[in-house]
């Protein structure tokens, strides 16, 4: 990966790539191999939630780690250190059998796709930015909903519950193809301070950047319950389980585009607002894929869920960079971005915990669905506080 000019399309669409492997296939596959592996016998749905959890620990420790200056070097190496990563981890669960080893295996596959999400986004969004085509960041976004969809037609190819280690094998053969395609399409392009790790910029962080963040986490907690469980849910009724490859592929179908959809209605009701109103669409979404038994409503709820979650992603790591701070100081991309990401790490974390003591309870999805769609409601209204602070603030100076 030399350094140079680079076409900015090129630099958007390497950034794709990284996140339809990393995130797409990396990080969502487990969700529709998941039933098969649950038919096979080599997990509970106890034992399910505990190593989704521990995907969920990996993501939220890799965050962390993106946020300190300990990940010194170029951020596109990293990029690529974390495809390959992922790609060995994704491989090697079919080598296992075990409950520990899947989580072992899952925690490291979602510390690498949270240092590719850190590092390609920054790497990504300053590039763009250096050569003003900021809208092509939704080009990047785009590649988490591409990469379900991919993972919905790989799982579809050895579907069966004798076939889930040909599922996990195949999904790091891709990941691996990706890593190689990235490392000779992303440059950085970039100031040259952020090639070392941390620029100048400090993170100044301030208590709208911290509701904010809250606001993100809460997101995470509200949409990971539907996420990872949604593909299971199809399995147990019998008369959704044909279309549970068809509803996770109208998951990253509507994904792909939905970072585009949500930025041009940003344009018009600005991101905070837009992510107000996301939040809500994600909240209705939350609440019928539990709510109907009958296909029609269940592929609505993909849709409402593919179609929210990567532009609340976007929107929130974009509103986060650009944030008004206090005496025009910077803020530092890459520390607000992985803050950020540590904070939605935190709100997934919680969830498949408190989705499991429900359902322990319950015996089914419905609790768990109705409080993540709370703590989606929640998110939006702090982020309307945002806004109305910002408003408040803006006609001070104005008067």
């Amino acid at each position: 990966m030399r350094q140079g000019p680079q076409s900015p399309l090129l630099l958007a669409i390497g950034g794709l790539i990284a996140l339809a492997a990393a995130m797409g296939i990396g990080r969502f596959v487990y969700t529709p191999i998941l039933p098969d592996m649950i038919a096979g016998g080599v997990l509970d749905g106890a034992s399910a939630g505990f190593v989704a959890s521990a995907n969920f620990l990996g993501y939220l420790a890799g965050a962390l780690i993106a946020a300190s200056p300990l990940l010194s070097g170029r951020r596109t190496a990293w990029v690529v250190a974390g495809l390959l990563a992922s790609a060995a981890s994704t491989a090697a669960i079919a080598a296992f059998g075990t409950e520990a080893a899947f989580a072992v295996l899952r925690f490291i596959g979602g510390f690498a796709s949270a240092i590719v999400l850190v590092f390609a986004t920054s790497v990504v969004l300053d590039g763009l930015a250096v050569a003003g085509r900021g809208s092509l960041s939704a080009v990047h976004f785009a590649g988490v909903g591409l990469g379900i969809a991919v993972s919905a037609l790989l799982v579809h190819m050895f579907k069966g519950e004798a076939f889930w280690p040909q599922q996990w094998i195949v999904s790091g053969v891709a990941t691996l193809v990706a890593a190689i395609a990235v490392a000779f399409m992303v440059r950085e392009t970039g100031p040259s301070g952020a090639r070392s790790g941390f620029t100048s910029g400090s993170l100044n962080p301030d208590s709208r950047l911290s509701a904010l963040m809250l606001a993100y986490g809460l997101f995470g907690f509200g949409y990971v319950v539907t996420a990872t469980f949604i593909v299971a849910i199809v399995r147990d009724a019998p008369e959704l389980a044909r279309h549970e490859t068809g509803i996770w592929l109208a998951v990253g179908l509507a994904a792909a585009p939905s970072v585009w959809v949500w930025s041009k209605l940003s344009a018009t009701t600005g991101i905070l607002a837009a992510f107000a109103i996301a939040c809500l669409v994600e909240a209705i979404g939350v609440v019928a894929s539990v709510a109907s038994s009958h296909v029609a409503g269940v592929f609505f709820a993909a849709a409402c869920l593919g179609g929210t979650f990567m532009g609340l992603t976007a929107l929130g790591l974009v509103a986060a960079r650009t944030l008004p701070v206090a005496g025009g100081a910077s803020r530092d991309a890459r520390r607000v971005v992985a803050l950020m990401t540590a904070a939605f790490g935190t709100g997934q974390v919680l969830g498949p915990a408190v989705a499991g003591i429900l359902f322990d309870r319950t015996g089914d999805y419905v609790a768990a669905s109705v409080a993540a769609a709370a703590a989606l409601i929640l998110a939006a209204i702090i982020v309307t506080w945002i806004l109305l602070s910002l408003r408040k603030t803006a006609a001070t100076v104005r008067a």
